[in-house]
Parts: structure tokens; C-alpha cells; sequence
């Protein structure tokens, strides 16, 4: 960005609501463990933390916490160091993000949309909506009591962009409103969204505050940042979004439909019997809902109301999508074997938050399983139903060059991220060792084809050789001490196949001699 845009990009009356959960994760589990989260909560230390390569790490912390000399980032050594009474608790990024996607949507009550403002904020659009709660004062008044009924710390900030908001959210004083001639020059620089880099570099020019930006040469400023694209390592395109001179794109939350069926019944029941015909009536009435949609439901979630205002819930997953009620109902009903009804149930609601793309008619492979036994799919999901999840697995490829490291086994219901058909491969032997075995090699040259090898105390003269295939360390997820491989198929003078490598080179530097391993044996 060397020159400043000619006009100003957003409309003079654009009003916008920054929303800063200033704790949401040690809130948030607060929420979750049913601690107290009100006055005296931060009467003891506490922190969560994250497992790193190097040991676990502050990921967030409470008042008490940070006056004890914890901060976020800090290794839990060194945390414990400073306070050794530190309470500690892991940490859970997605469940904090589900979280704030959900009160994005709760948020939609002060404005049109809103818009995820992450790790820990929302931004909500209240253009001209400021009249329903009698003013900006009075929406934001209505926004901090509403939040902290819900059992969350939250800063708030009205101004024309976004970039205005949070700074005023993060660096202003609580329930800051902007207006019109307002200057937010007396803001730190760290109030333009800037990485801690970008920051620091800053400071060490003397630049603290936003308004000693102005008297900067913007020339200077652009020839200083030039190779700085992303805008929170840019000070100027943060400085032309604070002041709305460039258009900067949000994401708005969109509510998704879940489909959902419920029976509200005249009477309360209490045998099982009954309520086997209600789970079978629900489960046909989902069913016709997912097939107007063309979906099949992986999850579903089954909850029923007491007569004396207890739910009972059950989770459902299936190893594939579905839409067949007689397999649904059949899987619930071995979950609701434990199910006490107390004084009746009086209303049951059944729905499927995991949905996937399913034709509307079944492909011939899956119909003629059914016909002679079962599918696979069914066949998993009654298993894990028997057995528990965790003891049923399959094998899924992986994205790794390394043979040893080429698939991994997964639960039948997690799906599948980087396929092996990415990487192109040269063909495989039938059979891999479950460990590489050392073996003794002759050879010609030590770049030469391998001539005769010793394995489990038999010599084998190799008749035939093919290679080398070389398989360089991955260094994303190696030391720098691995060595090299060149992997030989080769055929005994008895016909037998193997797969053999040479771990290192000669004058590599990364050890001794290299060495040989039998990795597996081909057809």
C-alpha cells in the first residue's frame, strides 16, 4: 500500500457493535464444570492449558491468575514457579468455538447480522436498530446486562467500522460510543489489531499511540512495511480500516436448520412398549423430513421431558449417512434399556444436527447387502453399539511418504482428512513388517545393487534387483538425523520378493555406515 484511497469506502452512518468476551474460555469452563462463575470467583488462581512440543502452556487464565504474575503463553512450569497454587485445567479451542458461534446467532437480537470476531469476540451490525432500545447507551447497557446473566465477562463498543469497535472494545473505556468527529488518536498502536511483532517494531520507532501515525510520512511508513501484506502486520491498511478508507469483508453467522420432529403426547407413558411406538413414529417422521432435503443423518440426538421437568438425552452417530427408520429406532432402542420414566413422559423430540449429502434413491451395492445380510455401515453401528466405539477400528490411509507412517487407524465414525492417493507411490509390497528388521548386505559399491543379504540366519542370494526408490526424511515431522532411504525389490535365487532399503549414504554426515532393513515381502 503506498497511496491512500481516493474516497471512503463505507457509509457515513454505518454503526457497528464490537462485542470483546474478555475470558471466554475460563468462563466458559466455569460453565461447563458448574463452578461459581460471580463475586469471588477469581478468589483462587486458575488457568487452562494446552499440551505443545514442549510441554503444556497457559492458554487462559482468571483475574487472580494474572495478579499472581501468570500470563497467557506462559509454560506451566514456569507458571507454577510463580504461583505454585495454581489450579489448572485443559483447555478446549472447539468447544470455545462452538460456543461463540452460538452466541453469534443469540447476538442477532441488537442487529441484523453478526459475524465471528475470533479467538474471543463477536461483531454485530446495529445500523439504524439503535431506537428499539432507546439509543446506543441504552443497546449497550441491554447487551452487557444480557451477557452477564449468561455468565460471561464481555467489554462493548459502538463506532462506525469495525476496526474503531474493537479498538475501543479492547483499549477504551467499558461502553465506549463514537461519534462523528471523535478521534481515537490517544489509543495505543496494539488498538489497530497488529500482530506482537508488528508491534514491537513500532514501539522501538517510537510510534506508541495511533494519532503518532499521522505524523509519519506515509511514504516512509509504506516503504517500511512494503513486503507486509497480511493486515495485521501492515500498520497502514489497519489504520485506513480503523478510519473506513478501505472496505474490510466480514463473514456473517447464518443459522443452519437442523432437522428436527417432536411428539407432544396427550398422556404421559411409562412402559416401554409405548414408548417404542413413539421412537418408531419420530424416527419416520425425521426420515420423511431428510428425504425432502436429499440428507441422511449421521448424528441424532433423542431427548425426552418428564412429567417433573427432567430431560433425558441420547446421542446417537452412525458409521454412515441413513435414512432408514426400522436401523435408526433398532440403535436407540438398545440405548434406552436404562431409561426410568418416573411419573411419565410427556413429550419426546428427536433431531439431527450432523447431516450429509444422500441421494434420494440407494446405489445397488448397498440394497443387495441389506438383501443377502447386512451392510457394512449397519454391521459398525451395531457393533459400537455392543462393543462401545472405542472398540471397533478401522484402517485409513494417510498422507505420509514414510511406509511405516502410510495409514493409521481411526474409530468407524471419525472421517477421513488427507487421502494416500495424494502422494504418488510406486507399488507396494502385499505385506509390511510391523518393524523394519536389520539385516546383513553384500554388495558391490556402497551406491551399488545389494548381491547377497542375511536375514533371521539365512543367507539369500538376490537373483534380481530393481531400485533405487528413494524416500528423503519428512522434515515436518523428523530430526535432522534421519537419514535417507533407497528401497531395492529384489527376488531370491528360490523366487521369493522382498523390500529391502539402505538407511543413509556413505559420506551423508548423519552417522556411520549405512545400514540395511527388510521392510516387507511382495507376492
Amino acid at each position: 500500500m503506498t497511496d491512500r484511497p481516493s474516497s471512503p469506502s463505507r457509509p457515513s452512518n454505518r454503526r457497528i457493535l464490537s462485542i470483546w468476551l474478555a475470558r471466554l474460555a475460563i468462563d466458559r469452563w466455569r460453565l461447563v464444570e458448574g463452578l461459581r462463575a460471580g463475586e469471588g470467583a477469581d478468589a483462587n488462581p486458575q488457568a487452562l492449558i494446552s499440551e505443545t512440543a514442549h510441554g503444556p502452556r497457559i492458554t487462559a487464565t482468571n483475574t487472580a491468575a494474572q495478579e499472581a504474575g501468570v500470563q497467557t503463553g506462559t509454560m506451566l512450569a514456569d507458571a507454577r514457579a510463580l504461583c505454585p497454587e495454581l489450579a489448572v485445567a485443559p483447555a478446549d479451542p472447539a468447544g470455545d468455538r462452538a460456543l461463540l458461534e452460538a452466541l453469534a446467532l443469540w447476538a442477532q437480537r441488537w442487529g441484523p447480522w453478526s459475524a465471528l470476531d475470533l479467538p474471543d469476540g463477536l461483531v454485530v451490525d446495529v445500523t439504524g436498530v439503535a431506537h428499539l432500545f432507546g439509543g446506543e447507551a441504552g443497546l449497550i447497557a441491554d447487551a452487557a446486562q444480557s451477557i452477564a446473566r449468561r455468565g460471561f465477562a464481555a467489554r462493548l463498543a459502538i463506532a462506525p467500522t469495525a476496526g474503531a469497535a474493537w479498538a475501543l472494545a479492547h483499549y477504551g473505556p467499558q461502553g465506549a460510543i463514537l461519534q462523528p468527529g471523535d478521534s481515537l488518536d490517544q489509543l495505543p498502536v496494539a488498538a489497530l489489531r497488529l500482530d506482537p511483532a508488528t508491534v514491537l517494531v513500532l514501539r522501538r520507532l517510537g510510534l506508541k499511540r495511533i494519532g503518532e501515525l499521522s505524523g509519519v510520512a506515509r511514504d516512509a511508513l509504506a516503504r517500511r512495511f512494503r513486503n507486509h501484506k497480511a493486515p495485521a502486520a501492515n500498520p497502514l491498511i489497519r489504520l485506513d480500516q480503523l478510519r473506513g478508507l478501505v472496505p474490510e469483508p466480514l463473514l456473517p453467522v447464518l443459522p443452519v436448520d437442523v432437522p428436527l420432529v417432536q411428539r407432544r403426547l396427550m398422556e404421559p407413558i411409562r412402559h416401554r412398549s409405548l414408548l417404542d411406538q413413539v421412537l418408531g413414529d419420530l424416527c419416520a417422521d425425521l426420515v420423511r423430513l431428510l428425504e425432502g432435503r436429499a440428507l441422511g443423518a449421521r448424528r441424532l440426538e433423542l431427548a425426552l421431558w418428564k412429567v417433573d421437568g427432567e430431560v433425558l438425552q441420547r446421542r446417537l452417530e452412525l458409521a454412515a449417512a441413513s435414512r432408514d427408520p426400522a436401523h435408526i429406532a433398532a440403535l436407540f432402542g438398545r440405548k434406552l434399556d436404562d431409561i426410568d420414566a418416573g411419573f411419565g413422559i410427556e413429550l419426546a423430540r428427536l433431531r439431527a444436527p450432523w447431516t450429509e449429502p444422500l441421494p434420494l434413491s440407494q446405489r445397488d451395492f448397498e440394497a443387495a447387502a441389506e438383501t443377502h445380510g447386512t451392510s457394512l455401515a449397519a454391521c459398525i453401528d451395531r457393533l459400537s453399539i455392543r462393543l462401545g466405539p472405542d472398540a471397533v477400528r478401522r484402517p485409513v490411509p494417510r498422507a505420509s511418504y514414510g511406509p511405516e507412517r502410510a495409514q493409521r487407524w481411526v474409530p468407524p465414525l471419525e472421517s477421513e482428512s488427507a487421502s494416500q492417493g495424494d502422494l504418488p507411490f510406486h507399488a507396494r509390497p502385499l505385506k509390511l513388517l510391523d518393524r523394519a528388521e536389520p539385516i546383513a548386505v553384500l554388495y558391490a559399491s556402497p551406491d551399488g545393487l545389494p548381491r547377497r543379504f542375511r536375514w533371521r540366519g539365512q543367507v539369500h542370494e538376490i537373483a534380481r534387483a530393481e531400485g533405487p526408490e528413494r524416500i528423503a526424511p519428512e522434515w515436518w515431522r523428523e530430526s535432522s538425523t534421519v537419514r535417507l532411504r533407497a528401497y531395492y525389490r529384489i527376488e531370491d535365487g528360490e523366487g521369493r520378493r522382498y523390500w529391502i532399503y539402505r538407511a543413509g549414504l556413505a559420506d551423508d554426515g548423519r552417522g556411520g555406515v549405512p545400514e540395511w532393513f527388510l521392510q516387507g515381502l511382495c507376492a
